[in-house]
């Protein structure tokens, strides 16, 4: 008896991507097996999006690792009105307000932080609990000569909330990691946004943006050194967004390009 699913002549090509393709026929349908596999990438991704943040459980682990943190919510009450309102996810609470006002007249030596590092929930709480701690621990190791105040772990978030942040910490810049909107070969994607002076009231075209932070994609190690490199050039230069362009592969080993400069 012959094989009811039809082969596709491009099966070769699926050692060089996750996308869908290939998938053969059956009938005038898909086989069983990748409509299956669909069907959970779906619900994969509808569940990162619904799936609460453990923030306790980040923080624990945040600070076993060294870090200082410091834990806020968005002006969204719950997931529903945070995914219905987003300009809610974009401002702090009045209560997570006082708090890092608190913080801020804190901080040790009266000394304004740098850089701080923001963990929000975003569109993939999955994201945010598995890939910015390794993210976190690889810029880290680039940054001995950086003034680094507490991470913030931010339920609710959106990327923007991060300008609250840090104008309210006084930093003078702020990266904001945040779970990106899940794909279906990709829940657990995180992107990172970086502003230089932030405050409430910035727009996209002042941020860069590096996104796709997985082992499947970008790796920590590259993305660490992307990060790197425009935290030192957005330091020396004092802006961030289309003023700063993201010439880091030009700096990787083996490139042949000019070595990264400190600021």
């Amino acid at each position: 008896m012959s094989d009811a699913v039809e082969k596709n002549p491009w099966g070769g090509l699926k050692a060089f991507t996750n996308a869908r393709i290939a998938l053969g026929r059956a009938g005038n349908g898909l086989p069983t097996a990748p409509l299956l596999a669909f069907n959970l990438s779906h619900a994969q991704a509808r569940d990162a999006v619904h799936h609460p943040l453990d923030a306790e459980a980040l923080r624990r682990t945040l600070e076993a690792e060294g870090f200082a943190t410091l834990g806020v919510e968005s002006a969204a009450p719950d997931r529903q009105h945070y995914l219905r309102r987003p300009d809610l996810g974009r401002r702090l609470s009045e209560a997570s307000r006082a708090a890092l006002g608190e913080a801020a007249a804190a901080l040790p030596g009266g000394e304004s932080p740098e850089v701080v590092f923001v963990i929000g929930d975003g569109l993939s709480a999955f994201a945010a609990a598995k890939q910015a701690v390794p993210l976190l621990l690889a810029v880290r190791e680039r940054l001995a000569d950086w003034r680094i105040g507490p991470v913030v772990v931010a339920r609710q978030a959106r990327v923007a909330l991060g300008d609250e942040i840090g104008e309210l910490l006084g930093a003078k810049l702020v990266a904001m990691l945040i779970g990106e909107r899940p794909g279906l070969s990709s829940p657990d994607s995180l992107g990172v946004y970086l502003t230089y002076a932030p405050k409430v009231g910035c727009h996209d075209a002042q941020r860069n943006c590096i996104s796709n932070v997985r082992p499947e994609g970008l790796p920590y190690e590259s993305a660490a050194h992307k990060l790197h490199y425009l935290l030192t050039h957005a330091r020396r230069l004092c802006l961030t967004g289309v003023g700063l362009k993201d010439d880091s592969d030009a700096t990787l080993p083996g490139s042949g390009g000019t070595p990264i400069a400190s600021a």
